[in-house]
């Protein structure tokens, strides 16, 4: 028997006008509510050569030598020089072989977070990502506060300035940080650009200013003599006092290790060989390693030097708050042996790459937040924005400012700490990795870096507590937001694609073109007997009152892992017992059944009915092992998802319970 009357015409949906504001903070948009075309559409991508890209991330990683000569200054004192190449050590030996292991391994720009993500399963993956996150996004914030306080720094102090800028350090790093804010509200492009002037700039002004204060240090040989007699009568000329303090406070100089993480996140734009394919993308790898390799060496020459010539020619009280070092020890150099209009210009070219680094460190946000945290169902679609994302972390940036004050040794704790955690993180990883492989040599060497950064960052921790603080605000604050999100998220749909395979695909058309109906029951999978698909077909024929003159089809939602948000679903269809059954993997059932239905809708033009039992169990408990594990009270919740996604009754699958 077939069926001559024509699907029900489909009104079109009510759309919630949107003021002009909704409209531009929105724009670019795209619905991911579920009808998306999925993670695996490609995009084209504008790439660039690997010495390109690594100006981008040096304005991040370079950056620090306007403020990291100062703070090593007040962290290990005449000793600085012995602890910056402990650091250097740390950085050749451990951070560089650490990432371009990851560089390898997770050469889509995830980074070692999603190599972590890996290894732990369901929900306890999730959370490890969330807490890796808090850490990230402290080292992103801090790097665009404090490059941010330390520009303002050379602001106040360069000589040329007015008098009235001293005590408003706070609303000048205020002011700094809303213009980086304008520029990404603006559209952020030709950022590689920029950053390949400011950085060759920077590093060449940087090496005039060292060279001369190298000079003037051979010059008057009578200063490292000074200098060496000030430090043996600290440590009563014991050279392993030395060794020793400098292994204790290397921690405090971490700041030196930043630009590592964001190295690894621009790999999609360094360019590779013509014939790099998706999985082995070798030329782009070859890239990334070069870069992280050649802005390692650079950066180790500039700490190593920067820090020998400020701890002999700078006196140490210049260095502590106040002082005409604090913060721009460099700087100071450069004004003094210089010439105030060198040091102007260094000062300007100072407070660009300071201010590009902020920019750096948004962009780095504006990649790393959309990449997990929608994906996870915990953060409101609108995160996939740009603007609004830049209003948010601008306002935490506003505040992190006024609680430090502007102040760039505050902020060193902090800063350090998530660089620190995100190094050993790293660390563990590739350790991991390793193992797997049985790669036993390597696996040791990453061991013995791992224990290494650990201790590091203990170290650090244990001096300065406040970065840990201020990175658990963020994982409280990212952890409840999740929560709140998945929940207020928990009835849209969830799929990224649906395709239903060959023999699917028969089975429903041709239902729909021989009956004009489909009639499909909801079947909890058990032991796939025939038993099992004989009673279930008996019970809801004489409970629903489904004709027997009317085939049913089975549809079946096999658990996998459901603390996934967005899926790629694949319906199969199978033929069990002489029964039809739609079989998919999904970690939630009854929005994976809603997105199936609609697509059954959308594919035959038919609108299904499908059938279900009631469930048992307390309706609260239900409540809680839905948003959990994606099971709980399927029927009612599948209609709600239904009922959300098409609010036209006539095109809405119908849903049965018994």
């Amino acid at each position: 028997m077939t069926s001559d009357v024509a699907p029900a015409p489909t009104r079109p949906k009510r759309l919630r006008r949107r003021s002009a504001l909704s409209v531009w903070l929105l724009d670019g948009l795209k619905d991911q509510s579920g009808a998306h075309p999925g993670p695996h559409v490609e995009e084209v991508e504008k790439t660039n050569s690997w010495w390109r890209v690594m100006c981008l991330t040096g304005v991040d990683y370079f950056s620090t030598l306007g403020y990291q000569p100062a703070i090593a200054a007040v962290a290990a004192g005449l000793i600085s020089p012995f602890a910056t190449i402990v650091l250097v050590l740390l950085t050749l030996l451990g951070a560089l072989p650490v990432y371009r292991r990851v560089a390898r391994e997770s050469h889509r720009g995830e980074g070692s977070i999603a190599m972590l993500e890996k290894l732990l399963p369901w929900w306890g993956g999730k959370l490890f990502v969330l807490v890796l996150l808090g850490f990230a996004a402290t080292d992103f914030m801090i790097t665009i506060t404090l490059s941010a306080a330390d520009a303002t720094a050379h602001v106040v102090e360069n000589p040329f300035a007015p008098q009235w800028l001293h005590g408003n350090e706070v609303p000048i790093t205020l002011a700094i940080i809303a213009v980086l804010a304008i520029v990404f509200l603006r559209g952020f492009t030709e950022a590689i650009n920029i950053a390949v002037v400011l950085v060759a700039a920077y590093l060449v002004l940087n090496a005039v200013v060292i060279a001369v204060a190298l000079a003037h240090v051979a010059g008057h040989a009578q200063l490292v003599s000074d200098w060496w007699t000030a430090l043996s009568q600290q440590n009563h000329g014991n050279p392993l006092l030395v060794i020793g303090f400098a292994l204790i406070v290397f921690p405090k100089l971490a700041l030196g290790l930043s630009g590592f993480e964001t190295g690894v996140a621009v790999m999609p734009q360094v360019r590779g060989d013509a014939g790099d394919t998706d999985a082995n993308p070798a030329g782009r790898i070859r890239g990334t390693r070069r870069l992280l390799m050649t802005s390692a060496i650079i950066m180790s020459a500039f700490l190593i030097t920067s820090s020998f010539v400020t701890t002999l020619l700078i006196p140490q009280k210049e260095f502590q708050p106040g002082g005409s070092a604090d913060g721009r020890a460099l700087a100071f150099l450069a004004h003094q042996f210089l010439g105030d209009g060198f040091g102007t210009v260094y000062d300007i070219s100072t407070i660009c790459i300071l201010w590009f680094a902020g920019a750096s460190a948004m962009a780095g946000l504006l990649n790393l937040v959309p990449r997990y945290l929608p994906r996870y169902g915990m953060a409101p679609n609108w995160v996939r924005a740009v603007r609004p994302l830049v209003l948010v972390f601008t306002a935490i940036a506003f505040l992190v400012t006024i609680v430090f004050k502007a102040n760039v040794n505050d902020q060193g704790g902090a800063y350090a700490t998530g660089v620190l955690v995100l190094i050993t993180s790293a660390s563990v990883a590739v350790t991991i990795s390793a193992w797997r492989r049985k790669q036993a040599g390597w696996g040791i060497a990453f061991g013995v870096i791992s224990a290494v950064f650990a201790y590091t960052t203990v170290l650090n921790v244990a001096e300065r507590p406040d970065g840990v603080r201020i990175a658990a605000l963020f994982i409280v604050g990212i952890v409840l937001v999740s929560v709140v999100s998945r929940i207020q998220r928990s009835f849209q749909l969830r799929a990224t694609s649906v395709i239903l395979d060959d023999a699917a695909q028969s089975f429903v058309l041709s239902d729909a073109e021989e009956f004009g109906s489909i009639r499909i029951i909801a079947n909890e999978p058990d032991d796939g007997s025939l038993l099992e698909y004989k009673q279930k077909v008996t019970d809801e024929r004489r409970d629903s009152g489904i004709p027997q003159r009317l085939p049913v089809i089975f549809v079946e939602v096999h658990p996998a892992d459901s603390s996934n948000f967005e899926e790629d679903l694949l319906v199969r269809g199978e033929t069990v017992h002489g029964f039809r059954v739609l079989k998919v993997n999904s970690g939630n059932i009854p929005n994976t059944l809603a997105t199936v239905l609609l697509e059954i809708r959308d594919l035959t033009g038919i609108v299904p009915g499908i059938y279900f039992e009631w469930t048992e169990g307390n309706p609260i408990s239900n409540m809680f092992r839905f948003l959990v594990t994606g099971g709980g009270e399927v029927a009612p919740v599948t209609r709600e998802v239904m009922r959300r996604a098409e609010p036209n009754r006539d095109r809405r699958p119908e849903v049965h319970v018994s």
